[in-house]
């Protein structure tokens, strides 16, 4: 069996290579940026272009204005990457100016957090940088290491113990132990150095609080009532959370009909092993009361995955009314709007009538583990 997983995110970023074009890749740490850019560089003959800016050195070298003393630290290099970019004081000008003076220098920077690499970038690089995101590894990408049997046999451990690299092919007896280090040491850890945040334990209490609420609407005010602090420092934090790339906001899907709910959001975790790490939840699934929530964040999450690497950028959100009537998921497409209800079990299910007169043009189909393959692969 092989280990490595050639990403399907790869063929996008080679697509735009030596096009004039910086490369920005955003991740989470520990989902696999560095593999890849080293992966690339490989494959144009480019090994010694990494840079590694958590290096004092690097970033010494990486913080100076002079374009030819910029020079003299690349080399001759036609293609480097600049790992944890986030690290190098005003990058943004810095990326800016290698470009504007050796356009010709294919470059690369990954960050993983994507709120320092952006406020520090986003301004310089306008029509400069063409931004990629790497998220772990999905169910379909796993297709490569597991014969078909295998991956779904897996499906339950996956469900438990997540997709990063370093989990997802570990036997169970070291899955936990890696998933705990990760979420403990490298989760919170670029908004803790990047955010001046007064009470770091609050983060940690509103991360436990959205993984137990997964799947449901999020209250901002409830969330700030049970941390005693304001409704938008909750929000800044979340905020925070999402830009580093720990969860995602799917929002609520309304036409102005008087009885949807509009401004109300669901929180997923982008990785439901992450999730389980949180609250501390890893019991094998006919165990837990939170079968229904976990199912639903592992098919939006890698729904998402699916469709960054099918190319397609539908409108994604999920719908309710004031008489509880729901979707789980929604995407709109083309003016087509096309629901989705996620039952483990597959219990049989039909459409909510109101949506249905509301929005006679729609398609819909109930997702459970027996067919849920042709929905995120």
């Amino acid at each position: 069996m092989q280990n490595k997983v050639d990403r399907y995110l790869t063929p996008q970023i080679q697509h735009w290579l030596f096009k004039g074009k910086i490369i920005i890749l955003y991740g989470a740490r520990q989902v696999g940026k560095t593999t890849l850019s080293k992966e690339l560089l490989k494959a144009n003959s480019a090994e010694d272009g990494y840079f590694n800016c958590e290096i004092q050195s690097v970033q010494t070298a990486l913080s100076q204005r002079e374009p030819l003393a910029l020079q003299q630290f690349i080399g001759h290099k036609k293609f480097v990457v600049f790992d944890e970019a986030q690290q190098i004081p005003g990058i943004g000008e810095v990326l800016k100016l290698l470009a504007d003076t050796y356009p010709h220098i294919q470059i690369i920077a990954t960050g993983s957090s994507s709120f320092e690499l952006a406020n520090r970038s986003a301004e310089p690089l306008t029509g400069r940088a063409i931004t990629f995101e790497l998220f772990p590894l999905s169910y379909a990408e796993l297709g490569q290491v597991y014969p078909a049997h295998e991956k779904k046999a897996n499906l339950e451990f996956w469900l438990r113990f997540g997709f990063y690299p370093e989990v997802a092919m570990a036997p169970e007896s070291d899955a936990r132990m890696l998933l705990d280090n990760l979420s403990s040491r490298y989760l919170y850890k670029d908004i803790l150095e990047f955010e001046n945040l007064k009470r770091p334990d609050v983060l940690v209490k509103l991360l436990q609080l959205l993984a137990l609420q997964v799947g449901q609407l999020v209250s901002y005010h409830e969330l700030a009532n049970h941390l005693k602090i304001s409704s938008a420092t909750v929000e800044r934090y979340i905020d925070l959370l999402e830009k580093a790339f720990v969860i995602f906001r799917l929002p609520a899907f309304s036409r102005n009909l008087r009885n949807e709910i509009g401004k109300k959001n669901k929180i997923f975790f982008y990785d439901v092993g992450i999730r389980n790490s949180i609250i501390q939840q890893y019991q094998p699934l006919d165990l837990r009361s939170d079968k229904g929530g976990l199912w639903e964040n592992f098919l939006v999450a890698e729904r998402l995955k699916y469709l960054q690497a099918a190319g397609l950028r539908p409108n994604r959100y999920f719908w309710r009314n004031t008489s509880q009537s729901e979707i789980d998921y929604l995407e709109e497409q083309n003016g087509r709007l096309h629901a989705f209800e996620f039952k483990y079990a597959g219990r049989k299910s039909k459409i909510p009538g109101p949506f249905a007169d509301a929005y006679p043009e729609h398609t819909f189909q109930v997702i459970d583990n027996q067919n849920f393959e042709s929905f995120v692969s």
